[in-house]
């Protein structure tokens, strides 16, 4: 099992990113996934997740109303748009998915956003 995130990048202050992450090796329809964040000197920590069982979705409630996570089952691949980014959104970010006991993540993808 793979899981391939990509899409980061720098941007200012009020931009938008969309990250993606490519899964391989297991139907993503099954599972529930999720993007965690991890800023310098911090632990890692939830954003969102959505669920696989009745598609429910959580937030962090710092990123409320500016993040949207999705997948597509067609392609395995789940997103996370971002959008007005601010300065406290810099970490590096990690898709993830949980199954009946096993869980998957994906390398992380470095965000940062300049003042």
């Amino acid at each position: 099992v793979q899981l391939q995130a990509c899409g980061g990048g720098l941007v200012q202050s009020g931009g938008s990113l969309r990250l993606s992450c490519k899964v391989s090796g297991l139907k993503l329809d099954n599972y529930a996934i999720a993007w965690f964040r991890q800023a310098p000197g911090k632990e890692r920590e939830g954003v969102s997740c959505l669920s696989g069982s009745d598609d429910s979705t959580h937030y962090l409630e710092d990123v409320k109303g500016r993040f949207t996570i999705s997948r597509d089952d067609n392609t395995n691949t789940l997103y996370l748009q971002m959008n007005n980014l601010k300065p406290e959104d810099t970490a590096v970010y990690y898709c993830n998915a949980q199954g009946d006991s096993v869980e998957y993540w994906g390398q992380g993808t470095l965000v940062t956003v300049s003042s």
